[in-house]
C-alpha cells in the first residue's frame, strides 16, 4: 500500500465527532477493567508525521483509564546507557505486565525511519531492523499481547498548516522545533522509508493501520474504534479458548469413567 494513494479527504463534523466519541471512551473504560481482569496485556504503537495529532488521538484513548492501568511512553532519541544497547532494549523495559496497556509515542521504528533517512545507523542495520522488529513483535503476541500500531498519516499542505498555527499559538510554540522544519525537507525520503516500513512489516499478528488524519475529528474516532474492536476479539478469543479448553476437560473426566 502506498500511502501517496490515500486519500485524505475523510472527515466528521464537529457535531458527528461529539456523538460518537462519549460512547467509545466509556466502552474503553470497560475494556480497560476486562483486560485487567482476564490478564490480556495491551500495546499501543503511534507514528505518524509530525504534527500529524498523535498526542491528541493518545488522550482520547486515555481520559477514561485508570491511570493505575496504563502507561504513555514518549520515545525521543537514545541516551546514555541506550547508545550502549541494542536499540530493542529500551523498548523490552516497557513491555506491559498482562492486565496492562503501554502506549508509545513513537516507537522502535525509529530505526527504520528517522534512524535510516538521518544516516544514524548503516544501512546494513536497518534493513536487517525489519526482520528483527517483525521477530520482536511475534514474540510479544505469542505471550498474548495485543498490539496494535497507527501511522496518523497528513499531507504535506496540512502539515505546514498545522506548523503556521503552533509558531503563532504561546501554548503550543513549543511542539515546534527547528528538526520539525529540517524532516520536512526530507518529506520525499521519509515517504520512501513509510512505505518500505508498512509494507514490510505489516503483519497478520502486527498489522499496521493508516489513519487519515488531515481531519482530526475523523482520526481520534478510527483510533479509538480500532482499539476498542481489536481488544473486543482478542477477548472474545481467550473466552472461546477456555471454553474449548473446559470443554475438552469435561469430556477427559467423563472418558475416564
Amino acid at each position: 500500500m502506498m500511502l501517496e494513494s490515500i486519500s485524505l479527504a475523510k472527515a466528521l463534523t464537529r457535531a458527528k465527532y461529539d456523538e460518537e466519541l462519549p460512547g467509545l471512551q466509556v466502552r474503553m473504560h470497560e475494556l480497560h477493567w476486562l483486560c485487567f481482569e482476564k490478564r490480556l496485556p495491551v500495546i499501543l504503537c503511534f507514528e505518524g508525521w509530525d504534527a500529524a495529532g498523535k498526542g491528541g488521538a493518545i488522550k482520547r484513548i486515555t481520559q477514561t483509564l485508570d491511570p493505575r492501568g496504563y502507561t504513555v511512553i514518549p520515545i525521543a532519541a537514545p541516551q546514555g546507557e541506550e547508545k550502549r544497547q541494542h536499540y530493542l532494549w529500551r523498548f523490552w523495559k516497557h513491555v506491559p505486565k498482562a492486565g496492562h496497556i503501554t502506549i508509545f509515542d513513537r516507537t522502535w521504528y525509529g530505526r527504520v525511519m528517522v534512524e535510516r533517512v538521518e544516516g544514524f545507523c548503516r544501512e546494513e542495520d536497518w534493513k536487517r531492523a525489519f526482520r528483527e522488529i517483525n521477530e520482536f513483535e511475534r514474540s510479544i503476541t505469542n505471550f498474548g499481547t495485543v498490539i496494535c500500531k497507527f501511522w496518523l498519516h497528513i499531507s504535506k499542505e496540512e502539515q505546514l498548516k498545522r506548523f503556521k498555527e503552533r509558531a503563532k499559538d504561546v501554548f503550543r510554540t513549543y511542539k515546534l522545533t527547528d528538526e520539525d522544519w529540517r524532516n520536512r525537507d526530507k518529506w520525499d525520503a521519509y515517504s520512501k522509508a513509510i512505505n518500505e516500513m508498512v509494507e514490510r512489516t505489516s503483519t497478520s499478528y502486527s498489522p499496521w493501520t493508516v489513519v487519515e488524519a488531515n481531519d482530526k475529528y475523523f482520526a481520534r474516532i478510527k483510533t479509538l474504534r480500532t482499539v476498542v474492536e481489536a481488544v473486543e476479539k482478542a477477548l472474545d478469543e481467550r473466552n472461546v479458548s477456555k471454553e474449548l479448553r473446559d470443554k475438552d476437560k469435561r469430556l477427559a473426566k467423563l472418558a475416564r469413567g
